[in-house]
């Protein structure tokens, strides 16, 4: 077992979060990834209260959280009341000023996690209380920004280790094997946020045809764009862009932005439908650059196992060829 601060303080097997994707995201993902030793995260999303009640009975009895599109949940915050209420182990909140959220969910006792793509923003979640900062590089699928994680994982380890030392921080961003995870303990992280890897797996709720998209593609195959989120007219802040797979809509629509909203009523419907259908074409793929390290749709408990028996080895390994070289 890799031991670190995270794995002390959240009483964990192992130093891994799952990212609280939006619809993939479910109860049945989160408790398997606790089942199998790291901590689950149920996708708040957009904000679905039945969908959160459902997803919370469906992880049963396995220590879970939630995390939450901040500005999203801004516009909803009973919400959080309703997650409160069934005792999340944390909270993750990412993509907005956690300010006005923070104090409620410290003031329950649930570990707080901000997720973070800038320093500023690291220093605004420090400034919050945050008990955990997740980096998240630019690599990473979905929604963020343009910072690389071999850079500001270590620049926000160095501002934590200089403002407020007792906490946590993981790195997100291209995450999805062992070296990934060795990579980011090196670069001074407490653990990993994994997201796209565990997207490809058999408890996530995403289609076959979006999987088997996945498994066609290489980290090339990824774009940052804009377009999703006006076809699906979500106000998302326009410093956010998500990294999808390329495809036909994409083609279509990145780039032409400005006639995509003169018909948004129009192919706002249509991509809902597509959505629902699962199509990897007429939607959107939301995976990150590490989809050209996965090869196999896998059993969470697998994934897991494997990429911290990897990141072990690895660090022995290279441990011990310094020493003696």
């Amino acid at each position: 077992m890799l031991k670190t601060r995270l794995t002390e303080k959240l009483r964990l097997r192992h130093p891994i979060i799952s990212a609280p994707m939006a619809f993939a995201a479910g109860g049945r993902l989160a408790a398997a990834v606790s089942a199998s030793g790291g901590l689950g995260l149920i996708g708040g999303g957009y904000g679905d209260a039945d969908w959160l009640t459902q997803e919370f009975r469906a992880a049963g009895n396995q220590p879970v959280g939630c995390g939450f599109i901040t500005w999203s949940l801004l516009k909803q915050p009973s919400l959080l009341d309703l997650v409160l209420a069934n005792k999340p182990k944390a909270i993750l909140l990412s993509f907005g000023d956690p300010l006005p959220l923070a104090e409620r969910i410290k003031q329950h006792g649930v570990t707080l996690i901000c997720q973070v793509q800038t320093r500023r923003d690291a220093e605004r979640a420090l400034a919050c209380g945050a008990d955990v900062i997740v980096a998240q590089g630019s690599e990473a699928g979905g929604h963020g920004e343009i910072r690389g994680g071999l850079t500001l994982v270590p620049e926000v380890a160095d501002l934590i280790a200089k403002e407020r030392p007792e906490t946590l921080l993981c790195a997100a961003g291209g995450i999805g094997d062992g070296r990934g995870l060795a990579a980011a303990l090196m670069l001074g992280a407490d653990g990993v946020l994994v997201g796209s890897r565990l997207w490809a797996s058999k408890e996530a709720n995403v289609s076959a045809a979006m999987h088997e998209a996945a498994l066609r593609s290489t980290g090339d195959d990824t774009v940052r764009s804009q377009t999703m989120d006006l076809a699906r007219k979500l106000d998302w802040p326009r410093r956010y862009t998500a990294r999808v797979l390329r495809n036909k809509f994409i083609e279509r629509w990145h780039g032409r932005e400005a006639e995509l909203v003169a018909v948004a009523d129009e192919e706002a419907a249509k991509y809902r439908a597509a959505w629902a259908e699962g199509d990897p074409d007429r939607s959107n793929t939301f995976v990150g650059e590490v989809v050209g390290l996965i090869q196999d749709i896998e059993p969470v408990a697998d994934i897991i196992d494997r990429m911290v028996r990897d990141a072990e080895a690895l660090l022995r390994s290279k441990a011990a060829a310094l020493t003696t070289s």
